[in-house]
């Protein structure tokens, strides 16, 4: 079952203040994926979800944490065409019309039953419709902010495209992105033994290695990095 937040919202940190260039970097990757209708898995305080607003004709944001649904709830009172859900994968989801897109931004680490959560999903999209994934990446940066925040596992592109085929999903991109940023994560959380990421080293990193990571990316496809990206479809 997906968790409620706890010592796992320390995650939401690390795209913070100190996080704007990362912000956008997530936002750039997803946005050309999504459609008109969008459900959020995991929004949080909705931050994330919010920027697709002017470009969506229904938002369904989520979370299975009480007190992000009553943020939520306050964020997003006076938009009409936004629903504020409240559930844990994986679920029958309470939701009316299906969707064209679901996003989830580092949520599938966090689910046991990984597969089951992805046919949740799947249930409440449009045939030919996305399911959107940013997962982290690779056994190899497991250490304790991990443990802490909650991560059962971290994926590779290999057991991410199991898991997505187990749940009959077809897979449009499966990749690797953030190489530097993998780079930088074992140096200091997993080889430097740090338990949490400290502030003043995530603002050097977001920017020194983000932009950086993001030139690189565009002419080379890393052989691996600190997150998996997939965005995976339902058959028509």
């Amino acid at each position: 079952m997906q968790p409620a937040a706890g010592d796992e919202a320390l995650e939401n940190h690390l795209g913070g203040d100190e996080a704007k260039n990362y912000r956008q970097y997530e936002f750039d990757m997803v946005a050309p994926h999504v459609g008109r209708s969008l459900l959020e898995i995991g929004s949080g305080l909705g931050h994330f979800a919010e920027q697709f607003l002017p470009r969506l004709d229904r938002l369904v944001v989520s979370d299975f944490d009480p007190y992000c649904v009553e943020q939520l709830q306050k964020r997003f009172a006076t938009h009409d065409d936004v629903d504020v859900l409240q559930f844990g994968l994986p679920t029958e989801i309470p939701i009316g019309e299906k969707v064209d897109t679901v996003v989830m931004m580092n949520v599938l680490e966090h689910i046991e039953e990984d597969v089951e959560a992805l046919r949740s999903l799947a249930a409440v999209t449009v045939p030919g419709g996305r399911i959107v994934i940013w997962v982290p990446g690779y056994m190899q940066l497991y250490g304790d902010f991990d443990r802490k925040v909650g991560h059962v596992t971290r994926y590779t592109p290999a057991t991410l495209r199991s898991t997505v085929s187990k749940a009959g999903l077809d897979i449009d991109v499966l990749k690797p992105i953030n190489f530097l940023g993998g780079i930088a994560w074992w140096a200091a959380v997993r080889r430097g033994g740090v338990g949490y990421p400290d502030p003043r080293l995530v603002k050097i990193y977001d920017r020194t290695v983000v932009p950086a990571t993001r030139f690189i990316e565009r002419f080379i496809r890393p052989p691996f990095g600190q997150t998996v990206f997939c965005v995976a479809r339902v058959p028509r």
